[in-house]
C-alpha cells in the first residue's frame, strides 16, 4: 500500500528526551513508563514502552528518542500513554529506540 505525502505528513514526529522512567509491573507484558520531554510547546508527555530487553530505567533519563505525539491518548492498565516511541526490532524481535544520530532541539518535528 501507498500513500500520499499528505497523508505522511499527518503523522506528528517529534524529537524529546525522556527525563523520567519507572517499572510497569501491571503491564500484561514487560514494559516501563516513560517521561519524555518535548520542549516549551508540546510539554512532557508518558508512554509505556516494551523496550525492557535492552534499556534500564536507571539508563534512559536524559536520552534522546522519536515519538508520535499527535496519536489519540491510550489507556493501557493504569497508565494513559500519551505518545508512541517508536523503535525497530533487532534480530530477536526487541526494540531498539530510535533517536537522533546529532543533538537537535527538543520538539523538532521530523520531515
Amino acid at each position: 500500500m501507498t500513500i500520499s505525502f499528505e497523508e505522511f505528513m499527518k503523522v506528528d514526529i517529534r524529537v524529546g528526551k525522556i527525563t523520567r522512567a519507572e517499572p510497569f509491573p501491571e503491564a500484561r507484558k514487560p514494559a516501563l513508563k516513560l517521561w519524555v520531554d518535548f520542549g516549551p510547546d508540546l510539554g512532557v508527555r508518558k508512554s509505556s514502552a516494551q523496550i525492557t530487553r535492552h534499556y534500564d530505567v536507571e539508563a534512559l533519563p536524559g536520552r534522546k528518542v522519536l515519538a508520535v505525539v499527535n496519536f489519540p491518548p491510550r489507556q493501557i492498565g493504569p497508565v494513559m500513554s500519551e505518545i508512541l516511541v517508536l523503535g525497530v526490532p533487532d534480530e530477536d524481535g526487541e526494540v531498539v529506540l530510535l533517536k537522533p544520530d546529532k543533538d537537535v532541539p527538543l520538539g523538532v518535528r521530523m520531515f
